[in-house]
Protein backbone atom coordinates (compact mmCIF):
# COMPACT_ATOMS: atom_id res chain seq x y z
CA UNK A 1 0.00 0.00 0.00
CA UNK A 2 1.12 3.75 -0.93
CA UNK A 3 2.13 5.33 2.30
CA UNK A 4 -0.39 8.62 1.03
CA UNK A 5 -3.22 5.94 0.87
CA UNK A 6 -2.45 4.78 4.33
CA UNK A 7 -2.60 8.25 5.87
CA UNK A 8 -5.96 8.98 3.80
CA UNK A 9 -7.40 5.25 5.81
CA UNK A 10 -5.88 6.77 8.77
CA UNK A 11 -7.15 9.98 8.88
CA UNK A 12 -10.75 8.50 8.49
CA UNK A 13 -10.23 6.91 12.22
CA UNK A 14 -11.81 9.60 14.64
CA UNK A 15 -8.58 9.07 17.46
CA UNK A 16 -8.96 12.71 19.19
CA UNK A 17 -7.36 12.43 22.73
CA UNK A 18 -9.23 14.40 25.57
CA UNK A 19 -7.57 16.90 28.50
CA UNK A 20 -10.36 15.81 30.58
CA UNK A 21 -9.71 12.24 31.02
CA UNK A 22 -7.19 10.31 33.76
CA UNK A 23 -7.71 6.72 32.24
CA UNK A 24 -4.55 5.84 29.17
CA UNK A 25 -6.29 5.69 26.77
CA UNK A 26 -7.80 9.12 27.10
CA UNK A 27 -10.87 8.41 24.67
CA UNK A 28 -11.65 4.42 23.59
CA UNK A 29 -11.86 5.98 19.60
CA UNK A 30 -8.04 5.66 19.84
CA UNK A 31 -8.87 1.45 19.91
CA UNK A 32 -10.52 1.66 16.61
CA UNK A 33 -7.04 2.80 14.61
CA UNK A 34 -4.99 0.96 17.22
CA UNK A 35 -6.92 -2.60 16.18
CA UNK A 36 -6.50 -2.11 12.49
CA UNK A 37 -3.27 -1.10 13.10
CA UNK A 38 -2.37 -4.30 15.11
CA UNK A 39 -3.69 -6.32 11.97
CA UNK A 40 -1.59 -4.44 9.75
CA UNK A 41 1.62 -5.56 11.38
CA UNK A 42 0.12 -9.12 11.57
CA UNK A 43 -0.51 -9.43 8.31
CA UNK A 44 2.86 -7.59 7.08
CA UNK A 45 4.28 -10.59 9.31
CA UNK A 46 5.87 -8.59 12.03
CA UNK A 47 6.65 -10.76 15.54
CA UNK A 48 5.87 -9.85 18.83
CA UNK A 49 2.57 -7.61 17.99
CA UNK A 50 0.55 -6.71 20.34
CA UNK A 51 -1.93 -4.27 21.74
CA UNK A 52 -2.21 -3.18 25.55
CA UNK A 53 -4.76 -2.34 27.53
CA UNK A 54 -3.56 0.68 27.42
CA UNK A 55 -3.53 1.59 23.39
CA UNK A 56 0.23 0.35 23.27
CA UNK A 57 1.09 -1.29 19.75
CA UNK A 58 4.30 -2.90 19.70
CA UNK A 59 5.86 -5.10 16.84
CA UNK A 60 9.02 -6.46 15.91
CA UNK A 61 11.05 -6.85 12.28
CA UNK A 62 13.66 -9.18 13.66
CA UNK A 63 17.34 -9.08 12.41
CA UNK A 64 18.30 -10.33 9.21
CA UNK A 65 20.51 -13.88 10.10
CA UNK A 66 24.08 -12.91 10.94
CA UNK A 67 22.64 -8.99 11.79
CA UNK A 68 21.67 -10.09 15.46
CA UNK A 69 24.33 -8.09 17.29
CA UNK A 70 23.90 -5.07 15.52
CA UNK A 71 21.82 -2.33 17.06
CA UNK A 72 18.07 -2.52 17.52
CA UNK A 73 16.33 0.39 16.41
CA UNK A 74 13.04 1.78 17.13
CA UNK A 75 10.28 4.20 15.00
CA UNK A 76 7.67 5.38 17.10
CA UNK A 77 4.15 7.60 16.40
CA UNK A 78 1.32 8.62 17.87
CA UNK A 79 -1.94 7.64 17.09
CA UNK A 80 -4.43 10.63 18.75
CA UNK A 81 -4.86 14.04 17.11
CA UNK A 82 -4.82 17.07 19.28
CA UNK A 83 -7.78 18.37 20.98
CA UNK A 84 -6.92 21.86 20.10
CA UNK A 85 -9.75 21.33 16.91
CA UNK A 86 -12.36 18.61 15.50
CA UNK A 87 -11.06 14.99 14.11
CA UNK A 88 -14.15 13.41 13.35
CA UNK A 89 -15.17 13.57 10.34
CA UNK A 90 -12.00 14.72 8.17
CA UNK A 91 -12.75 15.61 4.49
CA UNK A 92 -9.31 15.34 2.31
CA UNK A 93 -8.76 17.94 -0.37
CA UNK A 94 -6.46 16.14 -2.51
CA UNK A 95 -4.31 18.69 -4.97
CA UNK A 96 -2.30 17.15 -7.62
CA UNK A 97 0.57 19.33 -9.60
CA UNK A 98 -0.19 21.84 -7.16
CA UNK A 99 0.65 25.67 -7.98
CA UNK A 100 1.92 26.71 -4.78
CA UNK A 101 -0.19 29.11 -4.61
CA UNK A 102 -3.05 29.84 -1.85
CA UNK A 103 -5.50 26.98 -1.39
CA UNK A 104 -9.13 27.64 -0.75
CA UNK A 105 -10.94 24.81 1.47
CA UNK A 106 -13.91 23.95 0.11
CA UNK A 107 -15.67 23.54 3.76
CA UNK A 108 -15.55 26.87 4.89
CA UNK A 109 -14.52 28.78 2.00
CA UNK A 110 -11.06 29.83 4.51
CA UNK A 111 -7.92 30.59 3.04
CA UNK A 112 -4.69 28.58 3.27
CA UNK A 113 -2.31 31.31 2.68
CA UNK A 114 1.43 31.18 1.25
CA UNK A 115 1.74 34.18 3.44
CA UNK A 116 1.21 32.53 6.36
CA UNK A 117 2.56 29.28 6.05
CA UNK A 118 5.91 30.23 3.42
CA UNK A 119 6.56 26.44 2.92
CA UNK A 120 3.61 25.82 0.67
CA UNK A 121 5.93 27.50 -2.43
CA UNK A 122 8.54 25.17 -2.25
CA UNK A 123 6.10 22.51 -2.59
CA UNK A 124 5.19 23.80 -5.99
CA UNK A 125 4.80 20.64 -8.49
CA UNK A 126 3.96 18.05 -5.90
CA UNK A 127 0.61 16.07 -4.48
CA UNK A 128 -0.65 18.35 -1.80
CA UNK A 129 -3.00 17.19 0.79
CA UNK A 130 -5.20 19.54 2.59
CA UNK A 131 -8.23 20.09 5.24
CA UNK A 132 -11.46 21.22 3.84
CA UNK A 133 -11.22 23.41 6.68
CA UNK A 134 -13.54 22.15 9.12
CA UNK A 135 -11.04 19.85 11.06
CA UNK A 136 -7.72 19.41 11.33
CA UNK A 137 -6.22 16.63 8.81
CA UNK A 138 -4.49 14.10 11.05
CA UNK A 139 -1.24 14.27 9.93
CA UNK A 140 0.02 14.76 13.19
CA UNK A 141 0.94 12.35 13.67
CA UNK A 142 -1.09 9.56 11.59
CA UNK A 143 1.73 10.87 8.80
CA UNK A 144 4.56 9.54 11.16
CA UNK A 145 2.50 6.51 11.94
CA UNK A 146 1.77 6.02 7.54
CA UNK A 147 5.12 6.66 7.45
CA UNK A 148 6.73 3.46 9.67
CA UNK A 149 4.14 1.13 8.69
CA UNK A 150 5.38 1.70 4.84
CA UNK A 151 8.54 1.46 5.85
CA UNK A 152 8.30 -1.53 7.58
CA UNK A 153 6.52 -3.18 4.45
CA UNK A 154 9.03 -2.04 1.71
CA UNK A 155 11.81 -3.37 4.57
CA UNK A 156 10.17 -6.84 4.81
CA UNK A 157 10.16 -7.59 1.35
CA UNK A 158 13.69 -6.05 0.60
CA UNK A 159 17.24 -7.42 0.98
CA UNK A 160 18.20 -4.73 2.59
CA UNK A 161 19.91 -6.70 5.67
CA UNK A 162 19.27 -5.16 9.16
CA UNK A 163 19.32 -5.40 12.84
CA UNK A 164 16.11 -5.81 14.84
CA UNK A 165 13.61 -2.99 14.11
CA UNK A 166 11.02 -2.18 16.71
CA UNK A 167 7.79 -0.40 16.10
CA UNK A 168 5.86 1.55 18.55
CA UNK A 169 2.41 3.39 18.24
CA UNK A 170 0.90 5.32 20.98
CA UNK A 171 -1.69 6.91 22.55
CA UNK A 172 -2.81 10.75 23.96
CA UNK A 173 0.97 12.53 22.92
CA UNK A 174 -1.15 15.25 22.36
CA UNK A 175 -2.59 15.91 26.07
CA UNK A 176 1.18 14.64 27.54
CA UNK A 177 0.96 11.07 28.58
CA UNK A 178 2.25 9.32 25.66
CA UNK A 179 5.14 8.02 27.24
CA UNK A 180 3.22 7.23 30.53
CA UNK A 181 2.71 3.59 30.29
CA UNK A 182 5.49 2.87 27.30
CA UNK A 183 7.12 -0.87 28.12
CA UNK A 184 10.85 -0.50 27.75
CA UNK A 185 11.17 -3.98 28.96
CA UNK A 186 9.12 -5.20 25.56
CA UNK A 187 10.14 -2.35 23.18
CA UNK A 188 14.08 -3.75 23.50
CA UNK A 189 15.58 -0.96 20.67
CA UNK A 190 18.96 0.50 21.42
CA UNK A 191 17.71 3.72 20.55
CA UNK A 192 14.89 5.04 18.08
CA UNK A 193 13.14 7.93 16.42
CA UNK A 194 10.07 9.62 17.15
CA UNK A 195 8.50 10.19 13.19
CA UNK A 196 6.25 13.54 14.59
CA UNK A 197 8.13 16.42 13.26
CA UNK A 198 7.80 19.06 9.96
CA UNK A 199 10.44 19.26 7.51
CA UNK A 200 11.24 15.78 6.00
CA UNK A 201 15.14 16.43 6.21
CA UNK A 202 14.67 17.68 9.88
CA UNK A 203 16.23 15.72 12.61
CA UNK A 204 15.19 17.48 16.10
CA UNK A 205 16.70 16.61 19.51
CA UNK A 206 16.27 20.12 21.36
CA UNK A 207 13.04 20.77 23.22
CA UNK A 208 11.33 22.79 25.46
CA UNK A 209 11.39 22.60 29.01
CA UNK A 210 7.72 22.39 30.23
CA UNK A 211 5.02 22.64 33.31
CA UNK A 212 1.61 23.61 34.30
CA UNK A 213 0.73 26.09 36.01
CA UNK A 214 -2.89 26.58 37.98
CA UNK A 215 -3.48 29.77 40.12
CA UNK A 216 -6.92 29.35 41.96
CA UNK A 217 -7.81 32.52 43.82
CA UNK A 218 -10.44 32.74 46.67
CA UNK A 219 -12.44 35.63 46.87
CA UNK A 220 -14.44 37.58 49.54
CA UNK A 221 -18.24 38.02 48.35
CA UNK A 222 -19.87 40.56 49.96
CA UNK A 223 -22.62 42.96 48.99
CA UNK A 224 -21.01 45.78 46.66
CA UNK A 225 -23.17 48.35 49.03
CA UNK A 226 -21.19 46.94 52.38
CA UNK A 227 -17.89 45.77 50.85
CA UNK A 228 -15.25 48.69 51.69
CA UNK A 229 -12.28 47.12 52.78
CA UNK A 230 -14.13 43.61 53.43
CA UNK A 231 -14.76 42.62 49.32
CA UNK A 232 -11.56 40.35 47.87
CA UNK A 233 -13.20 40.36 44.10
CA UNK A 234 -11.29 36.79 42.30
CA UNK A 235 -11.89 38.11 39.10
CA UNK A 236 -9.51 41.33 40.18
CA UNK A 237 -6.85 39.65 41.75
CA UNK A 238 -6.81 36.88 38.66
CA UNK A 239 -6.51 40.21 36.39
CA UNK A 240 -3.56 41.50 38.75
CA UNK A 241 -1.73 37.98 38.72
CA UNK A 242 -1.85 38.43 34.40
CA UNK A 243 -0.62 41.68 34.65
CA UNK A 244 2.21 40.83 36.53
CA UNK A 245 3.85 38.51 33.99
CA UNK A 246 6.03 40.20 31.34
CA UNK A 247 3.67 40.91 28.25
CA UNK A 248 6.21 40.29 25.53
CA UNK A 249 6.73 36.96 27.08
CA UNK A 250 3.65 34.96 25.35
CA UNK A 251 3.68 32.54 22.43
CA UNK A 252 2.73 35.51 19.84
CA UNK A 253 5.78 37.64 20.70
CA UNK A 254 8.75 34.77 21.12
CA UNK A 255 10.30 32.27 18.53
CA UNK A 256 13.65 29.59 18.56
CA UNK A 257 14.51 29.35 21.61
CA UNK A 258 12.49 32.11 22.90
CA UNK A 259 10.27 30.81 26.00
CA UNK A 260 7.06 32.20 26.99
CA UNK A 261 4.15 32.38 29.47
CA UNK A 262 1.23 31.23 28.05
CA UNK A 263 -2.46 31.60 29.65
CA UNK A 264 -4.10 29.20 27.73
CA UNK A 265 -7.77 29.42 29.74
CA UNK A 266 -9.05 31.52 32.95
CA UNK A 267 -12.51 31.65 34.41
CA UNK A 268 -13.95 32.78 37.53
CA UNK A 269 -16.03 35.67 39.56
CA UNK A 270 -16.39 37.25 42.70
CA UNK A 271 -15.94 34.56 44.83
CA UNK A 272 -13.49 32.60 42.95
CA UNK A 273 -11.13 32.65 39.78
CA UNK A 274 -8.87 30.12 37.94
CA UNK A 275 -5.79 31.22 35.74
CA UNK A 276 -4.10 27.94 34.17
CA UNK A 277 -0.72 28.43 32.23
CA UNK A 278 1.61 26.76 30.47
CA UNK A 279 5.12 27.74 31.43
CA UNK A 280 7.99 26.81 28.37
CA UNK A 281 11.71 27.24 28.12
CA UNK A 282 14.43 25.67 26.57
CA UNK A 283 17.33 26.92 29.09
CA UNK A 284 16.61 24.98 32.95
CA UNK A 285 17.97 27.88 34.28
CA UNK A 286 15.41 30.05 32.70
CA UNK A 287 12.71 27.26 33.15
CA UNK A 288 13.04 27.21 36.80
CA UNK A 289 12.95 31.39 36.89
CA UNK A 290 10.04 31.06 35.43
CA UNK A 291 8.18 28.74 37.92
CA UNK A 292 10.44 31.05 40.46
CA UNK A 293 8.36 33.97 39.36
CA UNK A 294 5.18 32.44 39.01
CA UNK A 295 5.56 31.59 43.08
CA UNK A 296 6.52 35.09 43.75
CA UNK A 297 3.67 36.38 42.61
CA UNK A 298 1.50 34.30 44.28
CA UNK A 299 3.27 34.72 47.76
CA UNK A 300 3.00 38.90 47.11
CA UNK A 301 -0.79 38.55 46.46
CA UNK A 302 -1.18 36.80 49.24
CA UNK A 303 0.74 39.33 51.20
CA UNK A 304 -1.13 41.85 49.72
CA UNK A 305 -5.19 40.36 50.03
CA UNK A 306 -4.03 37.51 52.94
CA UNK A 307 -2.59 34.03 53.43
CA UNK A 308 -4.95 31.85 51.56
CA UNK A 309 -6.01 33.67 48.61
CA UNK A 310 -4.35 32.40 45.96
CA UNK A 311 -3.06 28.45 45.79
CA UNK A 312 -0.70 28.09 42.96
CA UNK A 313 0.04 24.72 41.77
CA UNK A 314 2.84 23.45 39.17
CA UNK A 315 3.64 20.22 37.55
CA UNK A 316 6.43 19.37 35.23
CA UNK A 317 5.37 18.29 32.25
CA UNK A 318 8.72 17.23 30.17
CA UNK A 319 12.44 18.00 30.09
CA UNK A 320 14.65 19.10 27.39
CA UNK A 321 16.41 15.93 25.20
CA UNK A 322 19.36 17.65 24.84
CA UNK A 323 20.92 16.99 28.01
CA UNK A 324 20.34 13.47 26.97
CA UNK A 325 21.02 13.31 23.36
CA UNK A 326 24.61 14.83 23.96
CA UNK A 327 25.56 11.91 25.63
CA UNK A 328 24.61 9.83 22.89
CA UNK A 329 25.43 12.09 19.67
CA UNK A 330 25.59 8.81 17.58
CA UNK A 331 21.96 8.71 17.31
CA UNK A 332 21.69 12.18 15.78
CA UNK A 333 24.95 11.41 13.06
CA UNK A 334 23.11 8.67 12.16
CA UNK A 335 19.88 10.69 10.87
CA UNK A 336 21.73 13.21 9.77
CA UNK A 337 24.08 11.09 7.22
CA UNK A 338 20.69 8.96 6.27
CA UNK A 339 18.44 12.89 5.11
CA UNK A 340 21.75 13.45 3.48
CA UNK A 341 21.86 10.17 1.18
CA UNK A 342 18.45 11.01 0.48
CA UNK A 343 19.30 14.51 -1.08
CA UNK A 344 18.15 16.61 1.38
CA UNK A 345 19.80 19.06 4.05
CA UNK A 346 19.59 17.95 7.52
CA UNK A 347 17.98 20.51 9.72
CA UNK A 348 17.81 20.67 13.44
CA UNK A 349 16.21 23.01 15.09
CA UNK A 350 14.57 23.49 18.45
CA UNK A 351 11.43 22.28 19.11
CA UNK A 352 8.66 24.60 20.48
CA UNK A 353 7.12 22.03 22.20
CA UNK A 354 7.37 18.53 22.98
CA UNK A 355 7.53 14.93 21.86
CA UNK A 356 6.98 11.53 23.44
CA UNK A 357 10.82 11.21 22.37
CA UNK A 358 11.88 13.88 25.03
CA UNK A 359 10.12 11.78 28.11
CA UNK A 360 11.35 8.18 26.25
CA UNK A 361 15.18 9.65 26.15
CA UNK A 362 14.88 10.66 29.84
CA UNK A 363 13.72 6.70 30.65
CA UNK A 364 16.66 5.43 29.27
CA UNK A 365 15.66 5.64 25.16
CA UNK A 366 17.28 7.99 23.21
CA UNK A 367 15.19 9.30 20.91
CA UNK A 368 15.17 12.23 18.93
CA UNK A 369 12.52 13.51 16.53
CA UNK A 370 12.00 13.18 12.55
CA UNK A 371 10.33 15.27 10.13
CA UNK A 372 6.82 13.34 8.45
CA UNK A 373 6.74 16.57 5.76
CA UNK A 374 3.40 17.77 7.42
CA UNK A 375 2.37 21.59 8.36
CA UNK A 376 0.39 23.31 9.79
CA UNK A 377 -0.44 20.74 12.79
CA UNK A 378 -3.63 21.29 15.08
CA UNK A 379 -5.76 23.43 12.88
CA UNK A 380 -7.91 23.86 9.52
CA UNK A 381 -4.61 24.70 7.84
CA UNK A 382 -2.54 21.03 8.46
CA UNK A 383 -1.00 20.33 4.87
CA UNK A 384 1.19 17.54 4.02
CA UNK A 385 2.97 15.94 0.33
CA UNK A 386 2.67 12.90 -1.00
CA UNK A 387 6.53 13.49 -2.19
CA UNK A 388 7.67 14.50 1.43
CA UNK A 389 5.84 11.49 2.89
CA UNK A 390 8.09 9.40 0.34
CA UNK A 391 11.06 10.90 1.25
CA UNK A 392 10.01 10.58 5.09
CA UNK A 393 9.56 6.46 4.57
CA UNK A 394 13.36 6.93 2.38
CA UNK A 395 14.65 8.54 5.54
CA UNK A 396 13.43 5.64 7.80
CA UNK A 397 14.97 2.71 5.31
CA UNK A 398 18.30 4.45 4.92
CA UNK A 399 18.32 4.84 9.13
CA UNK A 400 18.08 1.08 9.15
CA UNK A 401 20.98 0.52 6.36
CA UNK A 402 23.40 2.78 8.19
CA UNK A 403 22.85 1.32 11.86
CA UNK A 404 23.60 -2.26 10.10
CA UNK A 405 26.84 -1.02 9.05
CA UNK A 406 27.79 0.53 12.16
Amino acid sequence: MRVDERLLKYVSYWTTSSEDSDTIPSTDRQFNLAKELEKELLDLGLQKVTLTDHCYIYGLIPATPGYEDKKAVGFISHMDTAPDFSGENVKPQIIPDYNGEDVILKGTGDVLKTSDFPELKTLKGRTLITTDGTTLLGADDKAGVAEIMTAAEQLISSDIPHGDIWIGFTPDEEVGRGADLFDLDYFKADFAYTVDGDYEGEVAYENFNAASAVFAVKGVNVHPGEAKDIMVNAALVACEIQSQLPPMETPAHTEGREGFYHLTDMSGDVAAATLSYIIRDHDKVMFETRQKKMQEIADSMNQKYGVGTVTLTIHDSYANMLEIIEKNTYVVDIAKKAISSVGLEPISRPVRGGTDGARLSFMGLPCPNLGTGGYGFHGPFEHISVEGMKTAVAVIKEIVRITAEL
